[in-house]
């Protein structure tokens, strides 16, 4: 049953040990239940079998992204009746945009912004003892007894019927570059394999900093170090999702966004920094010597992710605190708390990049598609009217090199065109767009996150397709604003379902509408059309053929 938040009791601390200018985990989920974005389920729920698929319904059931919510499960079980003594958030950090803006502590508009600011200007995290993921350390032989290593941890299955087994999915890995020292922070699937060993698939397509220390560590014949975070304080989290340089601390840029530096504390058995105020941290040593196989796994493009050779850790030791929630993402079919997690700051560094790193001019907005596509297939651009012709082309040219593994479709449109409605991307695409003159195929596309092709080594394509108008056009074919707007009150009135506009909702004009059809427009909602039919009687001719246009001015 869904619960008031008086369960959420055991998770409220105390003050902080240390300073800092950001929410942890726990404050979150606090702040969450205040403003009406969580359910508390305080009953036994199965995380192997019942847990996802129960978040999973308010992303396929037609229930609209305003009303999405975190849910929190206190009393987690699983198929064998094990009870486990830690909660489970899912969909806490971005069941929707709303979810977002909490955890991330600015209003929407300014995300953006202070992404692209902290990216420029991390700030270095701080280093801090007696830290909060420390007040539980189980390490060696203690790892062995019953529940106390990783199978003491509630982490779910995401797709019951096709994975192998319960995955991280909210698993942020930190390791470090043997060289230079410089930390890394990602976020990768985890397959808990036994209670000291945990898979990891490193997402080489995305040439993550982890596969790269991994690469160092195995031509040293040595094994990589690593810590694995699971549940933090949301400003990290938003962190280690994100694509940024390889030589870009992820925690200093968390700082950054956050105003000010991040706790962090020793690790106990690997040479490592991890947030102070994390909920678990997972220690070990990645194999270099060796892979075995991992997966199945749903994934974000929407299919399962067959069997494949993969890296595995040693666990060494757990952290953790007295009352820790581990966090989940709901990945796989989007959307989903990974797409937005990624999408909100992902499409405002695109805009950056068009408009202040390549100066291109007349760029409005870039979308990146979100259902069943997984934000990196399509991608709209969204321009001025009247934009040049080769600004439109610089745009599209930019977007699909920014990564190699995004802009499989990028699409140019108008700014009367909803860049994030697809079925508005698909008119301008029809009616403004001709294949032969708009459209450019660039080969040699890396396919990135999705899955491989047989032909072709797996390579495949950008398409650019120019959807934008290229002269005037006659009106949009709806009753004018004036009238929509006076029907809409009427619809009111009437108390008829809540309206929720689709653009275009009202007709406009787009730069071809003669002066005389505007006025045989007013005749007519004047009720004055047969007088109108008597001056059209007075035009008639014998020289034309049928459907010749009338010419106007």
């Amino acid at each position: 049953m869904l619960t008031s938040p008086a369960a959420l009791e055991r998770y409220r601390d105390s003050a902080p040990k240390h300073p800092r200018c950001y929410p942890d985990l726990h404050e979150h989920v606090f702040a969450l239940a205040r403003e009406g974005l969580l359910h508390v389920i305080d009953e036994p729920i199965n995380k192997d079998t019942e847990m996802h698929p129960l978040v999973r319904w308010q992303y396929r059931g037609g229930i609209p992204e305003s009303e999405r919510k975190a849910f929190l499960f206190t009393q987690p079980t699983d198929s064998k009746g094990y009870r486990y003594d830690i909660a489970v958030l899912v969909a806490g950090l971005a069941a929707s945009r709303e979810v977002y803006r909490v955890g991330f502590g600015q209003p929407l508009e300014k995300i953006g912004e202070a992404w692209i600011k902290a990216i420029a200007n991390p700030i270095a995290p701080r280093l801090v003892a007696d830290a909060p993921c420390q007040e539980v350390m189980i390490e060696g032989r203690d790892l062995d007894a019953v529940g106390r290593a990783l199978d003491g941890l509630p982490v779910p299955i995401s797709t019951p019927g096709f994975d192998n087994a319960p995955y991280l999915s909210a698993g942020h890995y930190i390791t470090k570059d043997p060289d230079t020292g410089i930390q890394n922070l990602g976020n990768y699937r985890g397959q808990l394999k036994a209670p000291r060993r945990l898979g990891m698939n490193p997402s080489v397509e995305l040439r993550a900093g982890i596969y790269a220390h991994w690469l160092k560590c195995k031509a040293r014949g040595e094994p990589l170090p690593c810590a694995v975070v699971v549940g933090c304080p949301p400003v990290v989290s938003y962190a280690s999702v994100q694509k940024m340089p390889e030589d870009l601390d992820e925690l200093a840029v968390a700082g950054a966004l956050a105003g000010g530096p991040i706790n962090v504390v020793r690790a106990r058995n690997v040479d490592l920094l991890v947030p102070a105020e994390a909920e678990i941290v997972i220690e070990g040593l990645i194999n270099t010597e060796l892979l075995e196989p991992e997966a199945p796994f749903g994934e974000s493009h929407g299919y399962v992710n067959l069997q494949e050779y993969n890296a595995f850790m040693e666990v060494t030791a757990i952290t953790r605190r007295r009352h820790p929630i581990l966090t989940s993402f709901i990945s796989q079919v989007t959307p989903s708390e990974s797409s937005v997690i990624r999408r909100v700051a992902m499409e405002p560094v695109y805009l950056h990049h068009l408009t202040s790193v390549l100066n291109v001019k007349g760029v409005r907005r870039v979308a990146m598609h979100e259902p069943l596509t997984s934000l990196y297939a399509v991608i709209g651009i969204q321009f001025a009217r009247g934009t040049p012709a080769s600004e439109i082309w610089r745009a599209l040219h930019g977007a699909s090199a920014l990564h190699r593994f995004a802009g499989k479709w990028l699409i140019a449109v108008d700014e009367d065109i909803d860049p994030e409605n697809a079925d508005a991307l698909f008119w301008a695409m029809s009616y403004r767009c001709q294949p032969q003159h708009d459209l450019v195929l660039l080969p040699h596309k890396h396919p990135g996150h999705s899955p491989r092709g047989e032909r072709d080594g797996g390579e495949t394509a950008a398409v650019l397709i120019d959807a934008t108008l290229k002269r005037t056009f006659a009106p949009v074919a709806l009753p004018t604003r004036e009238f929509m707007e006076r029907a809409r009150a009427l619809w009111e009135r009437l108390g008829l379902p809540p309206l929720t506009p689709q653009s275009p909702w009202h007709g406009y004009d787009l730069g071809h509408w003669p002066a005389e059809l505007a006025r045989q427009a007013q005749m007519a909602v004047r009720s004055e059309y047969f007088e109108l039919g008597q001056n059209l009687a007075n035009e008639r001719r014998s020289d034309v053929a049928m459907n010749e246009p009338v010419k106007r001015e």
